[in-house]
């Protein structure tokens, strides 16, 4: 039996998937994203152990919330640094009839054995992921996530390949993420995928600006402001093919 290492658990997700969601924040992430609004996950470090068994006999108390739609979200952090625990999860809320969605950057992703054939039993048990493409620029991922996106892309290829259902979420920053042509750039990749069922542009934000400065970390996009509503709906036009 693996443990997870626990962020935290919000037991009313209505922003992590369809209907309403017992979401898993785990811990740990490899990325280094500097519009971040949740620092404090990077460290893997948890005092908050849990099992498969535990969380699942926690999520099932919400059930009778969750509606058709609703069921289990695991976010983080980075979910899939810890597959070995999101197996036995997902496997266990799958036998238990329960929806199954997983928020992740996919920066762990590789075709390498034997994290590979893990992954392919853990899309078994999954509905739907919510994944991000923070930016599709190779040199500008670097630049703002401190990692390339080439395997973050075959992710996406795989996924397609197989189709499994995704939202991809686009996070708009001013100055870092919001070139026309890089957006333009976007919206072609996303129209060679098979299985895209929603695409959303997520304005930012600095609501999590302060864990950096508890970190004692300085806040890398400090003066840069959130995007305005005309800006938000340009990008959407271009990322949905109508502009």
């Amino acid at each position: 039996m693996v443990s997870a290492r626990v962020h935290s658990i919000e037991t009313f997700g209505a922003v992590d998937g369809p209907g309403i969601r017992f979401v898993v924040f785990l811990k740990g992430c490899s990325l280094r994203c500097k519009f971040c609004h949740n620092a404090d996950t990077w460290n893997p470090e948890s005092r908050d152990i849990r099992t498969a068994d535990e969380l699942l006999e926690q999520a099932l108390r919400y059930r009778n919330y969750w509606g058709k739609e609703g069921g289990i979200t695991v976010s983080g952090g980075e979910p899939l640094l810890q597959i070995d625990f999101l197996l036995e999860f997902f496997q266990k809320a799958k036998a238990a009839g329960v929806s199954t969605c997983i928020d992740t950057a996919g920066e762990p992703f590789t075709r390498e054995e034997p994290w590979f054939s893990k992954f392919q039993e853990l899309m078994k048990v999954t509905d739907l992921l919510l994944v991000d493409i923070k930016e599709i620029d190779r040199a500008k991922h670097i630049a703002l996530t401190g990692k390339p996106n080439d395997n973050i892309l075959d992710m996406f290829q795989c996924l397609s390949d197989w189709n499994k259902p995704i939202w991809i979420r686009q996070v708009l920053v001013p100055g870092w993420t919001d070139d026309p042509k890089d957006l333009a750039r976007e919206a072609e990749f996303i129209r060679t995928l098979s299985n895209v069922k929603k695409v959303e542009v997520l304005p930012y934000h600095t609501m999590g600006a302060y864990k950096w400065e508890k970190l004692g970390i300085p806040y890398p996009l400090a003066g840069v402001k959130p995007p305005d509503a005309a800006a938000v709906a340009r990008a959407e036009q271009i990322l949905t093919g109508r502009g």
